[in-house]
């Protein structure tokens, strides 16, 4: 992870750098379309909420991170765990339910981590995780640690009694944290306006006294750069803030959901317009960082790491039943107590098939 001191300009002026951002958010774009591909041919299972559009937004205020933060996400995660350095192998096993998945199977696209790199997931319960990452700066703080927590998450969750109760202690406390909204304009399919009698939702920050900013959520760099200076913020004062990155969904809420019925085809045209991806790469070209050839072989490059992730996670095996409650419980005795569950025997079953099995 780079040093939050980067600016825009410095980035601009790192030939790898720049190139890396581009790399990341290529690779997150061709990741999430054949995902969307996998999950038609019944490969993943549950849940599946593509980023498709997001990728400015998410892998700019991650770049930003220091050694030592800590990272939270909402179910919306496949970028997230990308953008930390989570192998596309792993995180592909991980939505086929594979034990070479980030979580060994048991998450789930909803639920992705990687505690390695300082990512401590994916959450499925809308806004449930705020509480959680403003307890991890507390603890920062008690421990007198220079770290920041960045927690993301979307529009959704600012409906949420869990998103104030979190806020209204981080500013209460000085807490090391920066809550970033991701707004892709819809919580499901109500659009922000609908639900918010404020939509600019930084301004929501003067409400328990704490920063609020709101930037370009499909300019990389402008994310970065908000993201790196309040990061630094709450590492060296202790101050927390609320960054609103304004951007869009190109699909639906989730792979169920086509978006068609809330939102017009111009509307999502618009948007494309202003694909994040796209203009950061005619900034490389306009500043002679890159070709178009160079671009190029980046598509291909990741193309081929996704291909490669598919037949991998494809190849690998399922978690055995016999390890279902691994990780659950600290009783040395779990094996002997859960063995006698036969599967859809009534509460003191004798460990036999019932006979409706046989």
């Amino acid at each position: 992870m780079a040093e939050p001191a980067v600016t825009r300009t410095a980035v601009l002026d790192d030939r790898e750098h720049a190139l890396r951002l581009f790399r990341q958010m290529a690779l997150v774009r061709r990741f999430e379309e054949r995902t969307e591909e996998q999950y038609t041919r019944a490969r993943i299972g549950g849940y599946c909420h593509l980023a498709i559009g997001e990728e400015a937004a998410s892998i700019g205020a991650i770049d930003a991170l220091d050694e030592g933060d800590a990272l939270f996400a909402s179910y919306r995660d496949h970028a997230t765990a990308l953008a930390v350095g989570s192998p596309p192998a792993a995180v592909m096993a991980e939505l086929f339910g594979k034990d070479t998945g980030v979580a060994r199977g048991r998450g789930g696209s909803m639920h992705l981590l990687d505690v390695e790199r300082r990512f401590f997931g994916g959450w499925g319960i809308v806004g449930a995780h705020l509480p959680i990452a403003t307890g991890a700066a507390l603890a920062f703080t008690y421990r007198d640690e220079p770290h920041a927590v960045l927690c993301q998450f979307g529009d959704g969750a600012m409906a949420t009694g869990a998103y104030h109760e979190a806020l209204n202690l981080a500013s209460l406390w000085n807490l090391p944290i920066v809550f970033q909204v991701i707004n892709n304009q819809y919580g499901m399919g109500t659009r922000v306006d609908q639900s918010n009698a404020e939509p600019e939702l930084a301004k929501h920050g003067a409400t328990y006294r704490i920063h609020g900013e709101r930037v370009d959520g499909n300019d990389v760099l402008a994310v970065r750069e908000a993201a790196a200076r309040l990061l630094a913020q709450a590492r060296e004062e202790r101050r927390p803030s609320l960054f609103e990155t304004v951007t869009y969904r190109y699909r639906g809420h989730s792979v169920a959901d086509a978006g068609k019925v809330y939102r017009t085809p111009e509307e999502v045209q618009s948007w494309r317009e202003r694909d994040p991806i796209t203009r950061y790469g005619l900034l490389l070209g306009e500043r002679e960082i890159a070709t178009g050839a160079d671009l190029e072989t980046i598509w291909d490059e990741v193309a081929a790491e996704v291909k490669d992730a598919i037949s991998e996670a494809l190849a690998a095996s399922f978690p055995s039943r016999d390890s279902l409650y691994e990780h659950l419980y600290g009783d040395d005795e779990w094996r002997e107590q859960f063995g006698r569950m036969a599967a859809g025997a009534p509460f003191g079953e004798r460990g036999e098939e019932p006979e409706w099995q046989t």
